[in-house]
């Protein structure tokens, strides 16, 4: 997911501030194995492990993701220009509308990040989204604490917010608003989740 990254990996884009110019962050959500991530913890080699579920459900999952597991079109959750960021501009709250591309099940919401390099001779960028060629970064997957049922063109609305933790500013919260109103699933959420 973009927005880890980014806020993570911060000091960096600064000290190449002069040759990044923009970076476009997204979301999608998608189906995955969220069944095992849910249930594997109610036995882990004989022990009931399940009080720990909630906890492993709040940190985001660096992975790649197959770009067959999305369900619904993405969406431009942020634009920062680099070069003339100042503290305070990684945080931030955007809304997102998400319709569906076929009927499914979401497990999770994905969120990457694209770099376009535009102060130099050659205009050049890439993507870490799943339908992109893969990179080390990957994307951050923020796994839900239900399975939603979505039927084509119906719309997954809410908003995320981003902030470096105020105890280690390493660290990154994030908080997830969502809701769905389709024929098979009526859900309204918040999730928070920490980056470490």
């Amino acid at each position: 997911m973009f927005i880890c990254i980014c806020i993570t990996f911060n000091e960096f884009f600064y000290c190449v501030s002069l040759q990044f110019n923009f970076l476009y962050s997204y979301i999608y959500p998608i189906f995955s194995t969220w069944h095992h991530l849910a249930t594997v913890w109610n036995n882990v080699y004989g022990f009931d492990m399940s009080c720990i579920k909630k906890q492993a459900m709040m940190e985001p999952l660096v992975d790649t993701v197959d770009q067959k597991q999305i369900v619904t079109n993405c969406h431009l959750l942020k634009t920062m220009d680099i070069s003339k960021m100042v503290l305070g501009d990684a945080s931030f709250t955007a809304p997102f509308k998400l319709i569906a591309e076929r009927d499914d099940y979401i497990h999770a919401f994905v969120a990457y990040f694209d770099v376009s390099f535009t102060k130099c001779h050659k205009l050049m960028g890439f993507s870490t989204g799943p339908r992109s060629r893969a990179t080390h970064w990957k994307q951050t997957v923020l796994y839900l604490e239900d399975v939603l049922t979505i039927c084509e063109g119906k719309t997954i609305i809410g908003s995320m917010t981003v902030a470096p933790n105020k105890k280690n500013p390493r660290d990154v919260d994030i908080m997830v608003k969502y809701s769905l109103s389709g024929r098979r699933c009526v859900v309204s959420r918040v999730q928070f989740y920490k980056m470490r």
